[in-house]
Parts: C-alpha cells; structure tokens; sequence
C-alpha cells in the first residue's frame, strides 16, 4: 500500500517548480507534509477523517490546510475525504443524523425521504440531531484512525524485530 501511495503522489519537487503553487512558499513543501512514516501518516488518518464527517462542500479545502497545521501527509489527509463521496454520503449523513437524534433523545422524522430537497424542508427540525452526528463521527473516526494506524506500524516493526 505504501508503495502505491508513494507512485501516485505528487512529486514534492515538481510541486515547487509549479507556477501556480509558488505563493504557497515553504508552507506546502515542508517534508513531513509528503514523508510516509508512522507519524505523519496517523496525522493523516486523523485529519482526512476528521474532514471526511463534517458535512460542507469541499472537504479537501478543509483537509489541505489542516494537514500542513498539524504536518500531516498531505495526499492521503486529502484522500481520506472521499470516504464521503456523492455515493456514500446520504446513508452516512443519514446514519449521523440518527446517532445525533439517538443521543438527544429525539424522535427520528417518520417520513424521512433522503433527497436535498426533502432535507431543506425539514432542516429547521433536523440540524441540531444531524450536527451532533456529523461531530461525533468526525472525533471517534479520527481517533480510532490515528490510533489504528500507529497499531499497525507498531505491529509491522515488532514482526520485522522477530523474524531479524
């Protein structure tokens, strides 16, 4: 996996060179932003999740910059987000909006129809239930991510102990 991520991500040195990307200056060429280690890929998990569960448009806009804050892998933080794509995303959101409704105590709408227009309608009644969802998500997605993956990297160092 690391190998695949490796060949299909930017290349840091092209990114400098690139017209378009010189404002950005030391900011986006920092090396833990593209390392593939422990660290920054579990910063990664963290973030790209994180982002992935709050529901606004343009989740990578959200991701990008949070990854160079807390100096996360760039390329998997920003693919992270399309856990939630146009395909996946009404039966998560829907799932947020039921764990929300669950915590608070709220009854479920009845007639629940899962289209934008539907959602508009009744959003006065279903925002609070949904955005609670959508944060809770968000913080127990990130933390079991950023912890599985430091598991895993502990577990994969530990095995390459024994057998050398």
């Amino acid at each position: 996996m690391k190998k695949f991520l490796k060949h299909y991500s930017p290349n840091p040195n092209e990114l400098k060179n690139h017209k378009h990307l010189g404002w950005l200056g030391k900011h986006l060429h920092h090396s833990s932003l593209w390392n593939f280690n422990r660290k920054s890929i579990s910063k990664a998990f963290a973030v790209g999740l994180f982002c992935a569960f709050i529901p606004v448009p343009f989740q990578m806009l959200l991701a990008a910059p949070s990854a160079v804050i807390f100096a996360a892998n760039l390329p998997v933080s920003i693919a992270l987000v399309w856990i939630t794509n146009p395909i996946t995303m009404p039966p998560i959101f829907y799932g947020c909006y039921k764990l929300g409704a669950w915590i608070l105590d709220v009854s479920i709408e009845k007639d629940f129809v899962m289209s934008l227009e539907y959602v508009w309608q009744v959003f006065g009644t279903i925002w609070q239930p949904f955005l609670l969802g959508c944060l809770i998500l968000s913080i127990v997605s990130s933390t079991l991510g950023y912890f599985a993956v430091q598991l895993t990297y502990r577990l994969k160092a530990y095995k390459r102990l024994r057998r050398g």
